[in-house]
């Protein structure tokens, strides 16, 4: 049986990515996609996560606007390593075939996790304020959710700030929150996504699939490789959000330990730090799985599979 998943994402190069792994793994069934403000604002990641959806050809998976900004903070956007668009690279000259829902991201989620004959694991790519405050305002709901799975923190350093990873820096308020809701979690931090690089040998396996789909991921991550070369100096790009569908997919490709975080909100310099006590220094006891290893030749096998299914 597929797993059923909601993915929540602010699309985003790696969380296009991540879409179309969701789409097309048989190990998951992907019920809805909701979007958040984070890469950019929430009407171009909406866009986006439709123009992902059109090109995969899956038209009857709703894509359903969420929140517009973090629960107490100002929206910052990676426009810097996105673009203007979210999503530069290739030029979409129309609009996509994927309509957007018309309920909100909070009636979408409600709806899947109340009517589905199983609980469903939420997929978080993004910040996570639509999940925190669903949980706010329907703490009935929080039982149907099997596990969340999120993309965000590191065990290291970060990438907004020394300390901050970008999808916990925009709203670390939500973060703490949900982590704070015992619902099972798991967390692919930085430590674990950066060793998911798009090397010249992955973006040759991509060309050699030889369909449209596959040629507009190479294009994606070439402007990606593009960003982070100017911004960091990486000779290679990490694909971070797909981490989290693949740990999903098949928890062998992403290992994890059992760890004790904390989201840090208040540090003058550390705001939206994931402390992560991996040496149990603390004696907190564990309130998260964290990504530590990830098993490269696995995770684009998965990725490149599921490109080529999608012709």
């Amino acid at each position: 049986m597929a797993i059923p998943m909601v993915l929540d994402c602010d699309p985003g190069h790696d969380d296009a990515m991540a879409l179309l792994l969701a789409i097309a793994d048989p190990a998951v069934e992907l019920l809805g996609v909701t979007t958040v403000a984070g890469n950019q604002t929430v009407g171009k990641c909406t866009l986006n996560a439709r123009r992902v959806l059109s090109l995969a050809g899956a038209p009857d998976i709703p894509v359903a606007r969420g929140a517009d900004r973090p629960l107490v903070r100002p929206l910052r956007i990676a426009d810097d390593v996105h673009g203007v668009t979210g999503l530069d690279g290739p030029l979409f000259e129309h609009e996509p075939k994927v309509p957007e829902a018309t309920i909100t991201a909070h009636e979408l989620l409600v709806g899947v996790l109340t009517k589905h004959d199983s609980p469903v694991t939420v997929v978080a790519t993004g910040a996570l304020t639509n999940i925190a405050r669903l949980l706010s305002a329907r703490p009935d709901v929080a039982s149907r959710i099997d596990q969340i799975v999120w993309m965000g923190g590191s065990t290291e350093r970060g990438n907004v700030t020394p300390y901050a990873e970008a999808n916990c820096f925009v709203d670390p308020e939500a973060a703490g929150q949900v982590l704070r809701s015992g619902i099972p979690f798991t967390m692919c931090g930085l430590n674990v996504t950066h060793q998911a690089l798009v090397t010249d040998d992955v973006l040759s396996a991509f060309a050699r699939i030889g369909t449209p789909l596959a040629g507009i991921c190479v294009e994606w991550m070439t402007f990606f490789a593009s960003t982070y070369r100017r911004l960091w100096g990486f000779t290679a790009p990490p694909l971070h959000d797909p981490v989290a569908v693949a740990r999903l997919i098949d928890p062998a490709i992403v290992r994890c330990v059992e760890a004790n975080v904390v989201i840090e909100t208040a540090g003058e310099w550390t705001a939206g730090a994931t402390a992560v006590d991996l040496h149990h220094y603390t004696g907190r006891p564990a309130n998260a799985r964290v990504a530590v290893e990830l098993d490269r030749p696995a995770y684009w096998t998965r990725i490149l599979d599921a490109v080529a299914a999608l012709g």
